[in-house]
């Protein structure tokens, strides 16, 4: 099983069923001959403090891999990023302590946050992959970026055709991390 843990990027807010990323995700695996079956554990508005609340059901759920995308809604929130570190490092610790496979999903902030909180908060993922070993992907938006279509009217949700690309753009990242 693979599990994809997030907030509502990952959940497919303002999407139908099916439409999400990790639907696109199951579609792609499934495509590409792996067997896994991709569990979506996304929650709109969830915070890094809700991932750290909520870890023990996806290590319970007993996940090969789990993908993991928290962090935007505290950007967003404007919480402290020293508290944004240490909830992913509680949520990272806790995944590899039950031996679970980890992809971790960067995102970053709207220009109007000021250079010095972006740089700090996509800093906290880099660093914290590094110091997990993690798969990673600095920015699970990258290629979306001047994509016309693929996001919502609220500027920050992917849209159907953004929820492929998503998939898109994890699948080589997250294939070191699969086996058919």
């Amino acid at each position: 099983m693979l599990i994809c843990y997030g907030d509502s990027i990952t959940a497919g807010h303002g999407l139908n069923p099916g439409q999400s990323f990790p639907d696109a995700l199951q579609r792609d695996l499934d495509k590409n001959g792996y067997s896994y079956k991709v569990s979506n554990m996304g929650t709109s508005g969830a915070t890094t403090k809700d991932a750290v609340v909520n870890v023990g059901t996806v290590i319970k759920a007993h996940p090969s891999v789990v993908i993991v995308e928290f962090g935007g809604n505290d950007g967003l929130r404007g919480l402290p990023l020293e508290q944004t570190r240490k909830n992913l490092d509680a949520v990272l610790t806790a995944l590899n302590a039950a031996h679970i496979r980890i992809l971790l999903a960067g995102i970053t902030l709207p220009p109007n946050y000021g250079q010095d909180y972006i740089g700090t908060f996509d800093r906290v993922f880099s660093d914290l992959a590094a110091k997990h070993h993690a798969a990673f992907i600095p920015m699970i938006y990258k290629d979306l970026v001047n994509v016309p279509g693929t996001i919502q009217e609220d500027g920050i949700h992917p849209t159907a055709r953004g929820s492929e690309i998503i998939a898109s753009t994890l699948l080589p990242v997250l294939k070191p991390l699969l086996h058919k």
